[in-house]
């Protein structure tokens, strides 16, 4: 199978998977689930990308073990972390102004967001279409940048709930770990997780087509969806945000200005 074919083949079933989210949320009236399906959708585009490629054994199996387990944790992070809470402020502010064209609404939304699974998953394809044997400190670098940014975001995750499950901390802005380091550690070890395909992509000649999924990920989180809206919301809601912003990376995790 070509690797154009392999991509219809994901797409097709990524459209299924987000369309079976949108019915979820047409029934519940709670987009939220879209967050966890897409996570889910990646790592599955991965999995399927290993499986149908023909790079060489070695590096299949490790690309589909990486980018399974990293879909499967985020996604069950995000659904535990919206099950049964009302729907997240995003997508109660898009139904509010949608109105009675809400559902159709979150269809072309849910779709859109099918637009830049395919985009993430270009360094899966690549990796996976990379005819070239690598030698073993190239798998060894991918599977190191992969462990640090999986455990490091695991960490910076479960710092939050514990900042969140503490009632003392309400309306309080979390310093606490990583948390002191950086604004959204969560998010900076996000973007290292996609750095971890680029070594099984070398010698690939389509292999900057594979910098793609890196780029993308920083877009989303610092120009698009992730850092502007939620610290709009933060510095607007929160006492000490703006402290917070001016002293703390927004980022990278480094040490706090005084």
């Amino acid at each position: 199978m070509t690797a154009l074919h392999t991509a219809a083949t994901g797409l097709a079933c990524v459209f299924v998977f987000i369309s079976l989210a949108w019915v979820v949320q047409w029934r519940t009236a709670n987009a939220g689930i879209v967050d966890a399906v897409w996570s889910w959708s990646l790592g599955f585009l991965g999995l399927l990308y290993a499986l149908l490629g023909p790079a060489p054994e070695p590096q299949r199996l490790l690309l589909g073990l990486m980018a399974a387990l990293w879909g499967l944790r985020l996604g069950l992070h995000l659904f535990l972390r919206n099950h049964g809470k009302p729907e997240d402020r995003r997508y109660r502010k898009f139904r509010d102004e949608w109105g009675a064209q809400a559902n159709r609404n979150m269809f072309f939304f849910f779709h859109f967001q099918t637009l830049f699974a395919m985009l993430l998953s270009a360094a899966f394809l690549v990796a996976a279409y990379n005819p070239q044997p690598l030698a073993s400190p190239w798998l060894l670098l991918a599977a190191a940048i992969w462990l640090v940014s999986v455990l490091g975001e695991g960490i910076a995750d479960r710092q939050m709930e514990r900042f969140r499950g503490n009632p003392a901390n309400r309306g309080q802005v979390c310093r606490e770990g990583l948390w002191r380091w950086s604004r959204h550690p969560n998010y900076f070890f996000e973007c290292l997780h996609w750095l971890a395909y680029l070594p099984l992509a070398l010698g690939s000649a389509w292999w900057p087509a594979a910098l793609v999924s890196p780029l993308v990920m920083w877009f989303l989180l610092m120009r698009m969806s992730g850092i502007p809206i939620l610290e709009r919301h933060m510095a607007a809601s929160k006492p000490g945000y703006a402290e917070y912003m001016r002293t703390t990376s927004a980022l990278i995790p480094w040490p706090p200005k005084r």
